[in-house]
């Protein structure tokens, strides 16, 4: 059933899409640097980027600095951090957290970093009526290795999507499990086929937790992208805010469609160009937990949130619910907003869309 072939050429990527419109070579040389001019009375500030890979993409970092060696110092830990972080959330390697509990259905004395990214999970998968669901791993499994459209299989699709269901997933401060139900509704033992991923949150979570590590070193003018989920802290120098051009969903359409200004937000897209399995794009990586399918509405969905982790889980979740139900929760959803564009490439966006 392989069949590769059928397969379209990727024009755009996650981290094309998102363009750092006002930073030249940002995805430069690993360590380079070059002085800013600032006024008399101002301290020189150097322009220190580095990109390093994480969670199969590469990070691409921007940070102004008073002094390289200090710069070099903190860029060090935030890459300790970050990689800490990717050994425990990690579905990919096999001595994780995330390994683990999907291996034995259950997991002894996790960590407060998982905890708090299944716990944010578990919010938006109940801000948003079950769209974004962590559980949906083994469908998404079957769409990976089969590399290709599943529409005319729904028998195949619907046996698993009868097994998806975050609400399953249990949480104590000492334990995680899974907890199957029987025909009443009561949980009774492990749900031996669930599997969750932290594809759609994890790499945003710990691209804040890189940003804090920053911090914490007194740098607060900073911008991280990795694979299309951005950060940035503070201002540009002179006080400009960073400027995040979006471009639009098709390599056939070339330019901006609009850009973004921003100085502490996270912004993350999701789009059916990232890992299509359907030339026509109907059929990719993002599913409807409730259908086993694409949903069919929007070719991407930009969210700008407070925090990367937020921003990214909400980016899935809203390519799920489509233009009118996500406009409508990010109303009660304080920092956060949305811009939608369909298929046919109309353009809707909440209120405070900024651009």
């Amino acid at each position: 059933m392989n069949n590769s072939s059928k397969r379209p050429q990727r024009g755009l990527t996650r981290r094309s899409f998102l363009h750092i419109a006002a930073i030249a070579g940002l995805v430069g040389t690993a360590g380079a640097a070059r002085f800013f001019p600032f006024s008399p009375d101002e301290p020189r500030l150097l322009t220190v980027r580095k990109s390093f890979p994480l969670m199969g993409t590469m990070l691409n970092l921007t940070v102004y600095s008073p002094d390289q060696d200090q710069a070099e110092a903190a860029i060090t830990a935030m890459m300790t951090r970050m990689q800490g972080l990717e050994g425990k959330l990690s579905r990919h390697q096999q001595t994780s957290e995330v390994a683990a509990l999907n291996r034995t259905g259950s997991l002894a004395q996790p960590s407060e970093e998982l905890l708090a990214v299944l716990e944010l999970a578990d919010t938006v998968h109940r801000k948003t009526a079950g769209a974004f669901d962590i559980t949906v791993l083994p469908l998404l499994t079957l769409y990976q290795q089969q590399k290709e459209d599943l529409r005319n299989q729904p028998a195949l699709i619907k046996s698993l999507v009868h097994n998806i269901d975050q609400e399953q997933l249990q949480l104590t401060s000492s334990q995680v499990r899974f907890a199957s139900k029987d025909a009443a509704g009561s949980t009774a033992g492990n749900a031996g086929d669930l599997e969750i991923t932290l594809d759609g949150i994890g790499k945003g979570y710990i691209v804040d937790q890189g940003v804090a590590t920053l911090k914490s070193f007194g740098f607060q003018q900073v911008l991280v992208e990795a694979g299309g989920d951005l950060l940035v802290t503070g201002g540009k120098p002179h006080g400009a805010p960073w400027q995040i051009g979006i471009k639009k969903p098709r390599p056939e359409m070339p330019g901006e469609l609009l850009t973004v200004a921003g100085e502490n937000m996270a912004v993350a897209t999701s789009g059916d160009y990232f890992q299509p399995f359907s030339p026509d794009l109907l059929s990719h990586h993002i599913l409807n937990p409730k259908t086993g399918f694409s949903p069919p509405e929007l070719a991407s969905c930009t969210i700008t949130a407070p925090n990367a982790a937020l921003a990214d889980a909400l980016a899935t979740g809203c390519m799920v619910l489509g233009t009118k139900d996500s406009i409508d929760m990010l109303s009660d959803m304080p920092g956060c907003e949305g811009l939608f564009i369909g298929k046919d490439l109309s353009v809707h966006k909440t209120k405070g869309f900024a651009g």
